[in-house]
């Protein structure tokens, strides 16, 4: 079980939205980050504590993984709000993601980002390491469950899509523990869970050198070097793939934007997505795709890892 902490207004109603999906193994309400030792509820209303009133999800990744916790907890908040949800005002009450594996710091950032695109103004929604934290007294666990007519700012139709859309996903990827061990964190969570790097934080968004790119997943043979250009985004960005039939393209309505998903239709792997803003005088596409989810093969390399008919795409054009 992994866990990961998270502020988003009234510790009440972030319980209740999480408790019981599918996955999610153990909640608890508590106080994140603050400047005092031993907090209690009256100390951190005062508002000068630095805490923020935090929900402690443990999760099973194989069930739910933190790319789909974050989408629903996106759902919810406010990510403009400073210091504010519903109608709870305060220090305390500010949204933040408080991560406890190294590893997650990645996801959770790329996350943030593509939250960042489809919103006009400045995130107001913090991203630390967790350096702190204290459960809550005993009365506000599960507060809602025991008081149902108790303050909530969380809507019941918020409820319900949450267990719609972690219902939809529980059975999605099925047994993946071999590709677990062999994959590293990000590179499991981009491409089987749809997770984005953080742009410029990633491995090959400045790598021009030549040869050619596969599937993390099944070492299929993606994309040249020749065909890869600086697009300023922050990730690596192709004019096209080296066979349009390797790419499966997929309606993306995420983040409230109209967007084509792009995966491996070798392996089924989440790739990126394909934008028509690339240069005009390369077909006006740009492959918008994570390191994560590609291994980079150096031409040297290729004949000797079984890629050498692959050869004669980075002849000079």
């Amino acid at each position: 079980m992994k866990e990961i902490y998270l502020g988003m207004g009234c510790f009440w109603g972030g319980q209740a939205y999480f408790e019981g999906l599918p996955g999610i193994g153990e909640t608890e309400v508590g106080y994140a980050n603050g400047r005092i030792p031993m907090p209690t509820y009256a100390k951190v209303c005062k508002g000068d504590t630095g805490f923020a009133e935090v929900v402690r999800l443990k999760y099973d990744e194989q069930v739910m993984g933190l790319s789909t916790i974050l989408d629903l907890y996106f759902a919810v908040i406010d990510p403009v709000s400073v210091n504010r949800q519903g109608n709870d005002v305060g220090e305390q009450y500010r949204t933040g993601i408080y991560y406890t594996d190294p590893s997650d710091k990645a996801i959770v950032e790329g996350a943030v980002v593509l939250l960042s695109e489809s919103v006009k103004e400045p995130l107001a929604i913090e991203v630390l390491p967790l350096r702190n934290y204290y459960p809550a007294e005993g009365y506000h666990q599960r507060y809602l469950e025991k008081n149902p007519t108790g303050y909530c700012h969380i809507s019941l139709e918020q409820m319900a899509a949450a267990r719609e859309l972690a219902e939809s996903i529980k059975n999605r990827h099925g047994d993946k523990e071999e590709l677990r061990e062999r994959l590293t964190p990000i590179q499991y969570e981009v491409t089987q869970n749809g997770a984005t790097e953080a742009p410029f934080k990633n491995e090959y968004y400045d790598n021009f050198a030549e040869g050619i790119y596969v599937d993390i997943v099944s070492g299929k043979p993606l994309f040249v070097s020749t065909d890869k250009f600086e697009s300023g985004c922050g990730w690596p960005s192709f004019s096209k793939p080296i066979a349009e039939a390797d790419l499966k393209e997929l309606e993306d309505l995420s983040y409230g934007r109209e967007r084509t998903e792009i995966r491996s239709a070798n392996s089924g792997a989440h790739l990126g997505h394909v934008f028509n803003d690339g240069p005009e005088e390369l077909g006006g596409l740009r492959y918008c795709i994570n390191s994560a989810a590609l291994e980079f093969i150096p031409k040297a390399e290729m004949a000797a890892k079984g890629y050498e008919k692959y050869l004669p795409l980075l002849e000079t054009k």
